[in-house]
């Protein structure tokens, strides 16, 4: 954290441009006194400025097209996971997705390890708590807009003792589950998993489930990009 500190106080990393003008920041939180109490933070220091804020993820995404048409989107977008209409974890892959240059920072109470998952596998660039520092949050915008990743403390241990305490992706899965991600990576659906398998295809569902759980992704689709990716099966079409 300390290193991180030190590359905001004006060094940049080696190979690193140096910015043209201020890290233009949006705020997404359903609270209006939170956005209101960092937006006022924000804009005391020199670098910063906020150029909108939005109360859930869909008012993001909203504004965000808005901005594009005028081709003044924001450098990062600080967002918070749980909301209404649109939840922070499916803004956060919409945003990336469709403007691939803004970078999202995740603020919120949740540190659920289901969470950082979700977030970080849709592409945002740096996870904090809420109970964090401000100087923490300003080093997380600073670090994204950098194209950087800056975890919470207690979010970067927890990922490493899990990396370190059990194995990994698809170390994790047995011999059946991996047939089982073959599977879905053909497109088979359950009913046909089982009868290939000679299952149940209640068993089935709980073998795709834990697939799903253990290479922590959150749909089928995704487990068949991840098969393709791997050289499980070969790419469609």
């Amino acid at each position: 954290m300390t290193a991180q500190l030190q590359q905001d106080s004006g060094a940049h990393p080696a190979g690193a441009e140096a910015r043209p003008g201020p890290v233009r920041v949006m705020i997404v939180d359903d609270h209006a006194v939170v956005r209101r109490g960092i937006r006022a933070y924000l804009e005391m220091l020199d670098g910063m400025e906020v150029v909108a804020e939005a109360a859930d993820g869909q008012e993001a995404l909203d504004m965000l097209r808005a901005m594009a048409v005028h081709q003044q989107p924001p450098d990062v977008v600080l967002l918070d996971l749980v909301m209404p209409r649109m939840d922070g974890a499916l803004a956060i892959s919409r945003i990336t997705t469709q403007y691939p240059r803004v970078r999202v920072v995740v603020l919120t109470s949740f540190g659920g390890m289901e969470r950082v998952h979700a977030a970080l596998s849709n592409g945002a660039s740096g996870y904090l708590l809420k109970n964090a520092g401000p100087d923490e949050v300003v080093a997380a915008i600073r670090a994204a807009a950098r194209d950087e990743v800056f975890l919470d403390p207690a979010v970067a241990r927890r990922l490493t003792n899990q990396m370190v305490s059990r194995p990994f992706g698809l170390a994790a899965l047995t011999e059946r589950e991996r047939d089982v991600l073959i599977l879905v990576g053909n497109g088979r659906s359950n009913r046909e998993i089982a009868d290939e398998l000679v299952i149940s295809e209640r068993t089935a569902r709980t073998h795709v489930s834990n697939v799903l759980r253990k290479l922590q992704l959150s749909s089928r689709t995704q487990a068949a990009l991840v098969a393709v990716r791997e050289g499980l099966v070969a790419p469609q079409g």
